[in-house]
């Protein structure tokens, strides 16, 4: 009796470790979001995203203020179409901008928010105009390769000194 009283508690302990690395693991992989507060949802298109993700930060000042709420393509106007849900306690000038960015040099990438100066606030299902896409570290590679290259040979040579 004392036994299968142990492997009962064993069994339980086991069950509550195993779902609150569960649980860690799906909120470190951001896959994973108790979020109760109400949002709205406004959309933006954008040129290349990158490596954006859906349910990425959307950040003003370094706070987040939302998340991605999807990700998808537009193929009438060929642009990615990204739909963020922003906290209704964050209210963003209609004017505001949004851009791609990075964490760090190679960290994920989120978008931020640089607000306006319109006295007029964004409701749900407005549009943001005025974007800026990501920057692809291989584009920015490939465009110093290709300047060097055209450079190539008109370059000064060092004065020997005799």
């Amino acid at each position: 009796m004392l036994r299968s009283k142990n492997d009962v508690w064993v069994g339980l302990f086991v069950l509550l470790g195993s779902a609150a690395v569960l649980f860690l693991a799906l909120q470190s992989a951001n896959l994973l979001s108790l979020n109760l507060d109400s949002t709205y949802g406004v959309t933006a298109k954008f040129d290349n995203i990158g490596g954006l993700k859906a349910r990425a930060a959307v950040k003003s000042a370094g706070v987040v203020v939302g998340r991605v709420e999807s990700i998808s393509f537009d193929d009438k106007s060929f642009q990615a179409k990204v739909v963020l849900a922003l906290n209704t306690r964050y209210q963003f000038p209609k004017d505001s901008s949004l851009k791609i960015l990075t964490s760090g040099l190679l960290g994920e990438q989120y978008i931020g928010v640089e607000a306006g100066a319109d006295s007029v606030n964004l409701n749900a299902g407005d549009t943001i105009g005025s974007t800026q896409s990501a920057v692809v570290l291989e584009n920015l590679i490939s465009q110093f390769l290709y300047n060097k290259a055209a450079d190539g040979g008109n370059t000064p040579a060092a004065p020997v000194k005799k």
